[in-house]
């Protein structure tokens, strides 16, 4: 497994060892005592999965209170995925970073607690995975604009196709503090 780190403190990205031959290929896609060594000491409680269509964008979504922190890979397509580190008084608030995650690279991105998570479908579709530290809590769903021009995010697509939530959701500079992680 290969460890490579992001501008965003915390986040990285995850290139698991695969093996392949003319029949397939096979990799471990979580191992603790590997994730625990590289510094993702966590319990996932909640792993999900969803489909969605080419041009769609899912984000910017985090929890607070009661941060997730996601474990997310591409089983089938590709998506280009995006963390935003919106933490009071971190030292990279408001930055984000973007990675590819296609069911041909195999890599994963680990989002820690207390970062904005979304991401946005390149190919036909996709099938995305993700594994959570804490359980979905509606109560806690928060969101930020995915076009917020102070993030900076190089999105592949101008016109996603978005939900009706995400479609709303309010700019960083217009989150009350106080409801945004410390």
């Amino acid at each position: 497994m290969k460890v490579l780190p992001t501008p965003l403190p915390g986040a990285m990205v995850i290139e698991p060892q695969v093996f392949g031959d003319a029949r397939g290929f096979f990799y471990e896609s979580y191992n603790e005592a590997k994730y625990r060594e590289a510094g993702i000491d966590r319990r996932f409680v909640q792993s999900n999965v969803s489909r969605s269509a080419r041009g769609v964008l899912r984000g910017l979504h985090y929890q607070w209170p009661n941060p997730q922190g996601k474990l997310v890979s591409v089983l089938e397509g590709e998506v280009y995925d995006v963390a935003v580190d919106i933490r009071r008084g971190s030292p990279s608030f408001g930055r984000s970073f973007g990675v590819m995650l296609t069911a041909e690279n195999h890599r994963h991105f680990w989002v820690p607690e207390g970062f904005a998570h979304g991401f946005c479908v390149v190919s036909e579709f996709a099938t995305f995975s993700y594994q959570c530290t804490a359980l979905y809590d509606p109560k806690a769903d928060a969101g930020i604009r995915w076009n917020d021009a102070a993030l900076a995010i190089d999105w592949p697509v101008s016109a996603p196709l978005l939900s009706d939530k995400d479609g709303k959701t309010p700019l960083l500079r217009e989150v009350n503090p106080e409801c945004l992680p410390n």
